[in-house]
């Protein structure tokens, strides 16, 4: 007995085919303009810290996402605060260093197929991915996915 053939499988929709090749890696990044950028007065003494923690934060999220150095994540940030048509300034890699020893970011790893989304507006930093069907669908027991 023999065994069968496998099937063999055709492209017939090219278009549609290179047309998800090329969007495989594409990056879409969404800024809130009413996100808090600059620092605020902190009722303490001393100066007033140029940047706010979610700026830090984004530049480290950024950091760990995609595993570049500070002065890379400066250059990166940069591009999408443009395109954006925002007039913020990018924090400088000592500031974002100096600020990373007391703002902890944990990006959880993603196996999913369908990519991660990062949404950044006026409250946080949220990360949504396959997660969120399932707290939905589950319940409250899945780890929240805020940051």
């Amino acid at each position: 007995m023999t065994k069968p053939a496998p099937p063999k499988y055709r492209t017939t929709n090219w278009k549609q085919y290179n047309a998800a090749l090329k969007n495989r890696r594409s990056l879409h990044v969404w800024l809130d303009n009413n996100m808090q950028w600059h620092g605020q007065p902190s009722g303490c003494r001393g100066r007033v810290q140029q940047f706010s923690d979610t700026a830090i934060q984004f530049d480290l999220t950024i950091k760990g996402l995609f595993g570049l150095a500070l002065r890379q994540v400066i250059g990166f940030i940069q591009s999408p605060l443009q395109l954006a048509k925002l007039d913020w300034e990018v924090p400088d890699y000592s500031t974002v260093c100096r600020r990373q020893k007391h703002l902890p970011v944990i990006i959880p790893r993603h196996s999913g197929r369908n990519g991660l989304h990062l949404l950044v507006d006026s409250t946080d930093i949220k990360m949504l991915g396959e997660g969120e069907w399932k707290t939905k669908k589950h319940g409250a027991d899945y780890r929240r996915q805020w940051r």
